[in-house]
């Protein structure tokens, strides 16, 4: 169901944190609305309560990021004049065969990267070398790609190789694909990278996503180095050997080590006290404001 029944449009689709409206076409292109709701997830769930202002803080902070990419790779917003009722949430954007894939580029070790070190240390099939701890930072940035799962169930890091394999499967161009999409995971990690630390801030890791046109031109989509997407971390604390983020990871470790819930019982989280709510707020807040070079308004 539409939590925007005001805006009158048919929802095409409805995911964790954004929901889709169908747009009529205009200059022969396909077009719809992007709308990110204040809806928080955590390992594949939807959480309560929601975190206020989050969805306008993730639009705008992805239209900050898509300015400082348009050299390297196109991206899916038209417009950003939106009906009142979702102004600042939301974006005209092309519709797109979506790739079925998770581009994930990691700068330096930890989450689900980690615990496979520690296993193999390799991440995704892309061998580390020994003696790395959490937070480590990397030789170099690696590709470790994702499938996606359908809603509800965990999407799985996958190895280069099985990626391809799992796009030949979509009827694509698996391998001369893959290595695009490898190309442009590491182009737009690196840029980004460099100037998330010119504002003290570290960007750990992040995933993006891609679609293509139908003349093949690949093209960035949904969001992109939000606090959702990424690991924010501060600089000056990573420097100092301590790991203070600037996104939902404080979350993730009041749902794995406070709250009492056992993330593999499959059954859903409780909901989110309200310090936990507000402090995810600030930090969100927190990585606009250094990033973007203003408060969030």
């Amino acid at each position: 169901m539409s939590r925007y029944p005001e805006l009158g449009l048919p929802l095409i689709h409805a995911g964790k944190v954004r929901e889709l409206y169908d747009l009529p076409a205009a200059d022969g292109v396909e077009r719809m609305l992007m709308v990110a709701t204040d809806q928080v997830s955590a390992f594949d769930f939807v959480l309560s309560p929601e975190v206020p202002d989050k969805g306008a803080v993730l639009t705008q902070m992805s239209q900050w990021w898509f300015a400082q990419l348009t050299d390297l790779v196109d991206n899916h917003v038209l417009s950003t004049d939106v009906p009142a009722a979702v102004a600042g949430r939301a974006v005209v954007c092309e519709k797109l065969e979506m790739l079925p894939v998770e581009c994930v580029a990691r700068g330096y070790l930890t989450g689900s990267g980690l615990t496979e070190y520690q296993q193999t240390q390799s991440v995704c099939g892309v061998p580390l070398p020994a003696g790395l701890h959490d937070g480590a930072r990397l030789p170099e940035p690696i590709f470790t790609p994702a499938t996606k799962a359908p809603m509800g169930e965990h999407d799985e890091n996958v190895d280069f190789d099985t990626m391809v394999a799992h796009l030949d499967q979509h009827g694509l161009a698996g391998r001369e694909l893959g290595q695009r999409l490898r190309d442009l995971t590491l182009s737009v990690y690196a840029r980004g990278e460099q100037l998330a630390r010119q504002r003290g801030i570290i960007l750990a890791d992040t995933k993006f996503e891609f679609g293509r046109r139908a003349d093949g031109t690949i093209v960035l989509a949904d969001e992109v180095l939000t606090p959702d997407s990424s690991r924010f971390w501060d600089a000056d604390a990573w420097d100092a050997g301590q790991v203070v983020s600037f996104d939902k990871q404080d979350l993730r470790d009041w749902l794995q080590h406070e709250s009492g819930w056992d993330k593999a019982s499959n059954t859903p989280p409780p909901a989110l006290p309200e310090h936990v709510v507000a402090a995810t707020r600030a930090r969100y807040l927190e990585a606009y404001r250094r990033l973007v070079g203003a408060d969030f308004a």
